[in-house]
């Protein structure tokens, strides 16, 4: 066996795939697709994984509307690569999330909010990623920050716990890197000490760990070595290490 299958084989021992889900929602001009990362791994009983709860994937048409309606005791990351996301909520703030700003309500005891697209704005494609908090009913918090420039091949870091050095914060132990990956170019999925990753393929195609991950997959690698993913074609993937250990609370609106 070449070195190349050996390492192949050891990561695909600790690689679980997920297709596209099924798990939907169509309300019209708004539409979602959930994905429980904890349902990548055939002997996991939670649907999330530790403190990441479910990935979102959302599709809003231009002029549409998501009216003010609360959130509790979970965190909601607002991931925008391409177009705007508009939020206003009940503190008066008025928000334009898109590819260079990112979006985290620590909706702690409660928070109010509303998304919308305006009727000349493109359609909209985005990924609302629901965390567990460690504890309940905290202040509600909400972060509205710049994000580095995309670096091809490179994972930008974007959200982690309080006191790291990403730009923007999670109460627990979970942290959040995207990268845009030409084709043709190989990359390390970002891995942890005690940390296990799952990543999502928002466009393009990887092979990693002796698999394929096409538009929408994921993969969840509970491994103790690397993980390579070669592109073959332009990519967007974004990727959690997670502490599967962490202590999680589960009574969040959506993010249970």
């Amino acid at each position: 066996m070449s070195l190349d299958a050996e390492a192949d084989r050891e990561a695909a021992a600790g690689l679980y795939k997920a297709t596209r889900t099924n798990v939907t929602q169509n309300q019209g001009k708004f539409r979602i697709h959930f994905n429980f990362p904890g349902r990548n791994h055939p002997d996991h009983e939670d649907h999330g994984y530790g403190p990441l709860s479910t990935v979102v994937e959302s599709f809003m048409d231009p002029d549409t509307l998501i009216g003010m309606h609360p959130h509790r005791n979970e965190d909601i990351i607002s991931w925008v690569p391409a177009g705007v996301m508009r939020h206003d909520d009940g503190d008066d703030n008025v928000l334009v999330t898109d590819s260079d700003h990112l979006m985290v309500m620590n909706a702690g005891r409660e928070f109010w909010h509303e998304e919308r697209t305006n009727p000349e704005d493109p359609p909209l494609r985005m990924l609302q990623i629901f965390v567990r908090p460690h504890t309940l009913n905290m202040e509600p918090n909400i972060q509205h920050e710049p994000i580095p420039d995309p670096v091809e091949n490179e994972w930008r870091h974007l959200f982690g716990p309080e006191g790291t050095d990403a730009p923007l914060f999670v109460r627990n132990e979970v942290d959040l890197y995207d990268a845009r990956i030409g084709e043709g170019a190989t990359v390390e999925i970002p891995t942890a000490g005690g940390r296990d990753t799952y990543f999502y393929v928002f466009e393009g195609e990887l092979d990693a760990g002796g698999e394929t991950f096409t538009e929408a997959e994921s993969g969840l690698y509970t491994g103790d070595g690397s993980l390579s993913a070669a592109a073959t074609e332009e990519s967007i993937v974004v990727a959690f290490t997670i502490n599967p250990d962490a202590e999680v609370t589960r009574q969040g609106t959506i993010g249970r």
